[in-house]
């Protein structure tokens, strides 16, 4: 009965200490993971652009959703604090339109942020996407 009391006592501290730190890293965690999301949905666009020799267009009608377009028929849309929560973005920039060739047109900067900082995902004019 010690022996149990003892262990108890050692799992308690453990969660103690760890319970903390572990909430304090979900906002760094949400940022990344939307930053990822952001940067994956933009890839894609691009990709199927190039594959199907058309046109996919990126916008973002809200500081949380972005809708991918191919011409001008809605192909997905997504809202990125159904994953992350307490994650928003802004544009600056034009909306990126990638075409047959893989290029945008024109630079574009998403910056995605929490409340743990901000994270930039750029699309150039040559149609790289990084996150910065």
């Amino acid at each position: 009965m010690g022996e149990m009391m003892a262990v108890a006592g050692v799992i308690s501290v453990a969660m103690a200490i760890a319970v903390p730190n572990y909430l304090s890293f979900q906002p760094s965690m949400r940022l990344n993971g939307a930053s990822r999301e952001v940067l994956g949905k933009l890839m894609w666009a691009r990709s199927k652009a190039v594959e199907e020799n058309t046109t996919y267009d990126v916008t973002f009608p809200t500081d949380h959703t972005l809708e991918i377009r191919k011409a001008g028929v809605l192909i997905q849309t997504v809202d990125i604090q159904t994953d992350y929560t307490g994650v928003t973005f802004s544009k600056s920039g034009d909306d990126p339109a990638f075409n047959s060739r893989g290029t945008a047109g024109g630079a574009t900067t998403i910056t995605v942020t929490s409340s743990s900082g901000s994270k930039t995902v750029t699309v150039t004019a040559t149609g790289n996407v990084k996150i910065n």
